[in-house]
This record gives structure tokens, sequence and C-alpha cells, in this order.
């Protein structure tokens, strides 16, 4: 491979430039492999972020991800392989209903899932409290289960991708985590490498996201469809709105129990709708040709789960974690909820414990808030309109402190509601 100085690539970047797929394959195997400096490839990080990539170069920078670890093998699994991941939101525990339903649909669905990271809540995390269920699988076991089950919640190892575990670490550190470019190539190179056939992206909108605007959301979603389409990946993104919490749940046990409403056959309308709209979607890339609704009316979808779960040594049958202490926050006034910000939320979820400002902290299994008031509700003064869990009560004051002004209630009827998916992006 060509060598070249680091400072030579940061200042082509640095002054607008395109870098070449010889300089993008050469900084990318360095830094990870220590030869290139953390604030070398910060200086880089930070020019990117300021002057954006060319498609050739985000398409150079992704497979230079992917060639850093292992690509798995999925050909033998003996289903149709689909996978889902979503940019993260508030409450948006959508995984662990979708996955065993798409499973019990017929198709394989390796969801090689993360921790989360500040207000966006992680999948691992939520799955890591039911009591037993363990997170990382060797790729053998995972295939195995594939095969069987067709559902696989677990940990990526530590070989797929690992460029992209250590950029991701200094990109939230150096203030980088917004660049669409390192956005799309972070999750394309996990999810390319993992051996997918097909993906379905959540691709969220609004306040509780990642993507604040309509217009970066479609940005990347139509990146990273690309991506897809030139690692052999069929892609599609679905835009979703974040502005309001999905369902009524943000944390980890609490998601966990809204999401087992689902696959009963209840739970919230919008996380129900958004399950089988993606349902529908990661179907149509895989060939199958089920309607998820009656799947999941027929609780084939709860039998994947419990199969899933038992597989990877937990018990669906034990009780869900409860938390130490239990505070209601009642409303102010009379009125109607016309409006319930999912970032505040989010933030009141992790002052409770349910998530982590670093990637070492722990997290609390029963951590979180229940939202009893959404838009569109009447409520009168005194009702309760959001429940804090949280086993340490220290911690109770600074969620409350994020959540004043999260609920907007005014007199009168609600406007509107917006919808819950904005668009569709297909390759």
């Amino acid at each position: 491979m060509t060598s070249f100085a680091a400072v030579d690539v940061i200042t082509a970047k640095r002054d607008g430039g395109t870098l070449t797929t010889a300089q993008i394959d050469w900084v990318v195997g360095a830094y990870t492999a220590g030869e290139v400096a953390e604030e070398q490839m910060s200086a880089l990080l930070m020019a990117i972020l300021l002057n954006g990539m060319a498609p050739a170069e985000i398409a150079a920078w992704t497979a230079a991800m992917i060639r850093s670890g292992v690509r798995l093998d999925l050909s033998g699994v003996g289903r149709p392989t689909v996978d889902k991941h979503s940019t993260g939101g508030v409450g948006d525990k959508v995984s662990l209903a979708l996955v065993p339903l798409v499973a019990a649909c017929g198709a394989a669905v390796p969801q090689l899932s993360g921790r989360g990271l500040g207000h966006t809540g992680g999948t691992l995390d939520k799955m890591a409290s039911i009591r037993g269920w363990r997170a990382d699988l060797s790729p053998e076991a995972l295939t195995g289960q594939l095969s069987r089950i067709g559902a696989v919640i677990c940990a990526a190892s530590p070989d797929l991708a690992p460029a992209d575990r250590k950029l991701y670490a200094l990109r939230d550190v150096t203030g980088t985590v917004e660049s669409v470019p390192m956005i799309s190539a972070s999750i394309m190179s996990k999810k390319i490498a993992e051996g997918t056939a097909s993906l379905v992206l959540d691709v969220k909108v609004g306040d509780g996201a990642f993507m604040k605007t309509r217009e970066r959301a479609t940005e990347l979603a139509r990146t990273m469809v690309e991506l897809g389409a030139a690692h052999g990946v069929r892609t599609t993104a679905v835009l979703t709105d974040m502005s309001t919490p999905l369902g009524r749940a943000a944390g980890n046990a609490v998601e966990v129990a809204e999401a087992l409403d689902v696959l009963a056959g209840g739970g919230p309308a919008d996380v129900v709708e958004l399950t089988l709209a993606l349902a529908s979607e990661m179907l149509a890339l895989a060939g199958i040709d089920r309607d998820p609704a009656r799947v999941l009316a027929s609780g084939g979808a709860m039998d994947s789960w419990r199969a899933m779960v038992s597989a990877q040594g937990g018990d669906p049958a034990a009780p869900l974690p409860r938390p130490a202490e239990v505070e209601v926050v009642t409303a102010e006034r009379d009125g109607t909820v016309t409006e319930l910000a999912a970032l505040p939320v989010g933030l009141a979820a992790w002052r409770l414990g349910a998530g982590r400002a670093r990637k070492e902290d722990p997290v609390q299994a029963a951590a979180g808030v229940l939202c009893l008031a959404r838009p569109g509700e009447r409520v009168v003064r005194g009702q309760p309109v959001f429940e804090l869990h949280t086993d340490t009560p220290e911690r109770l004051d600074a969620a409350r402190s994020e959540l004043a002004g999260a609920l907007r209630i005014d007199p009168g009827d609600a406007a509107p509601l917006r919808p819950l998916i904005l668009d569709t992006v297909r390759g």
C-alpha cells in the first residue's frame, strides 16, 4: 500500500480537496494500526465535517473500514437475510418486536446492535434487563441461531469494522458526530460487514434525533442507500418523526415491557405502526410475501421472541427489574397535550440512570420515564403525566429539571398530529 504523510491528507481536505482512494485506504488503515496520531485524525475529521465528502470519497472510506476487519458469511443460513438499523431516538424499542416478527415471517435477521450513549437508548442495554440474557455470540453461534430461529439480537464482534469502533469514540469527543459522511460510513460499514443481503434503515428526524431537519435526514438516507447498492446490499431508508418519543416508555426494562405488549397484540399505536411498516419493507427486500400484521396477531412473533431470548441464555418468563424509587409528575393545568418534546424525555431518562455519558459507564436496568400523557390527549390539573423510575433517588431532581417544559398543555382541541412516517428512499 502507498504511504502518505498524514499532514498532507489533512491539508488536502482542509483546503476543500477530494481525497483519493489511495489516501483514504492508507489513512484509515494507518489510524486503525496506531500509526496516525489521535490529534491528526481529529483534525481530519473536523476538516471532513466542515468541507464534506464527494460520493466517491464516502464509498472509499466505507470500503476501507469494512476491510479493516472480517466480513461475516451468512450464505449458509438457509433463509433470506435482512436487517434493520435505526439512527437513534427516544423510546425506540422497535427492534425488540421487529426482529422476532420478521423472523416469524420466514427471514433471518442478524441484528448486531450497540449500547446507548447520551439521550439515545441502546438496544443491548434494553435486552440486558432480561435475566440471564447475553449479548456476546461467536460467529458460529450467531449463524446457528439464525438457521434455527431466524432472530438474533447481539453485540458486534470486535473484529467487525474495528476502524469504526476507534473512529466512533474519537468523533464523540471531538464534536464531529454530526458529519453525514462519517455517520453513513459508520453505519454502513458495520451492516455490510455483518453479511446481510438486504437492509432497512430507520432514519429519525426531529428534536430527539441526530438529524434535526428533514433535509439533513434525506441527505443521510440517500447516502446510505447508495452505499448499500455499491456494496451489493439491497437497501431502503424510511424517514420517521422523532419530535415526540416513540410509545410511552423511554429507558431499559420499561421499553422491553412495552415491546412485549406489542408482541402480545397490544402496545402503543405508533410503535405498532412503525413496527409493521418496517417489517413490510424488510419482507419486500427479502422477497417474502407475508402479511406481518397477521403474523403478529397469530402469536408467532412472540414465539420467536421467546426462542431468541432463551437461545441467548435469557429467561423470557422472568419478571423485569423494578426501580427502587418511583416519582410521579402531574399536570399543572387542564387542557389538551399539544406537544411532548422527545429530547427532554431522553435526557431525563439518561439522568435517571438509563443511559451513559461515557461508553464505560454502567446503566440501570430499571431506570426510565413513562409518558402518561401524549399529544392529542386531554388532561386535568393534578393528573399524572410522567412517571420517573430510578434506583438512585438523588437523580430525580436533575430528571425533573430536564422535563420542565417538555409537555405543552393548551386549552381547546389539539392540532392534527404529525405523521410518523415522513418519506421512503429506495435504491
